[in-house]
């Protein structure tokens, strides 16, 4: 398609996924029963930056939803990892992307049908269970998701989900390359730097 690099898909273990962001590169090895970690890159798509040197990261089925306010289970492992919990929402139904901050969304009910990289991205279904992680540029937009659907919403220290629609300036564009790599996985913990 048109705006997506040749998809960026590796199945790897979370516990060894010694790079999270930072350096683009993905360093796996694989182990038993860990999750598996999509990973996608996108090149600007439709005025959405995108993210030149990170990938989206989708955890299908991280977390067992349970209990009467899966939304804290989300809001718990996210912290405990360092990435803090902002809001609780569905995701909106139109193209935008945040410069001020890399995103992780967990899905604590519902399912939804999401199109990630802009107009001619990829189409993504989520459900219940799932996050992913969303460099600073990645553009999102719901085509279509159950009544239920909600995320929580995080970001690491220091950074924000500020809301663009328009298409990146120059300036939004060199902030995204500035922002600082999140130093932890949102979902495993560990390092999200390349480890030799």
């Amino acid at each position: 398609m048109e705006g997506e690099q040749t998809p960026d898909r590796r199945q790897c273990n979370t516990f060894t996924l010694l790079s999270l962001l930072g350096t683009g590169v993905l360093i796996m090895k694989q182990a038993l029963a860990a999750p598996i970690v999509q990973a996608l890159m996108f090149k600007a798509n439709g005025g959405i930056p995108n993210n030149p040197t990170l990938p989206v990261l989708i955890y299908p089925s991280a977390l067992e939803v349970t209990g009467n306010d899966p939304a804290s289970l989300f809001e718990r492992t996210f912290k405990a990892n360092g990435w803090l919990p902002q809001w609780r929402y569905g995701v909106f139904t139109y193209h935008h992307y945040h410069t001020r901050g890399h995103e992780v969304l967990g899905v604590y009910a519902g399912k939804a049908r999401l199109m990630l990289g802009g107009p001619n991205g990829r189409v993504v279904e989520v459900k219940a269970g799932d996050v992913l992680l969303l460099p600073a540029g990645t553009g999102h937009c719901n085509l279509g998701s159950s009544d239920d659907f909600m995320v929580v919403g995080a970001y690491p220290p220091g950074q924000e989900g500020d809301i663009n629609r328009d298409p990146a300036t120059l300036r939004q564009i060199e902030q995204i390359a500035q922002l600082k790599a999140p130093d932890t996985d949102p979902v495993m913990g560990g390092p999200g730097q390349a480890q030799s």
